[in-house]
């Protein structure tokens, strides 16, 4: 009997996967805006924030803090636990889906 592959908890919540699947496709060591994220997700400021702290806790993603001329300016991407965490999550994903389709 196959075992099922378990998902991460932390990535699997949608907005999660959301911001992950967003961050995943910027090239290793790329960051992105926190405001340009928030656009592209269509998320209140507050509710991506919340999920964020979720991943940066994990250890997934990294938060940079800084100025552009004299305003702040927040910048999101993967470290590379977060990069090889979302790889297993999504390989476990499509062992789980190839499975499905298979009578399991």
């Amino acid at each position: 009997m196959t075992t099922v592959p378990e998902l991460d908890p932390v990535i699997h919540a949608q907005a999660r996967l959301r911001v992950m699947t967003s961050l995943a496709a910027l090239a290793e060591g790329d960051r992105i805006a926190f405001p340009r994220l928030q656009q592209v997700l269509d998320m209140t400021a507050g509710n991506l924030s919340t999920h964020l702290r979720k991943l940066e806790d994990a250890g997934y993603l990294e938060i940079t803090k800084t100025h552009e001329r004299r305003t702040p300016v927040t910048y999101l991407g993967l470290t590379r636990q977060g990069r090889r965490a979302f790889e297993d999550y999504t390989a476990a994903l499509r062992t789980l889906l190839a499975g499905s389709g298979n009578g399991q």
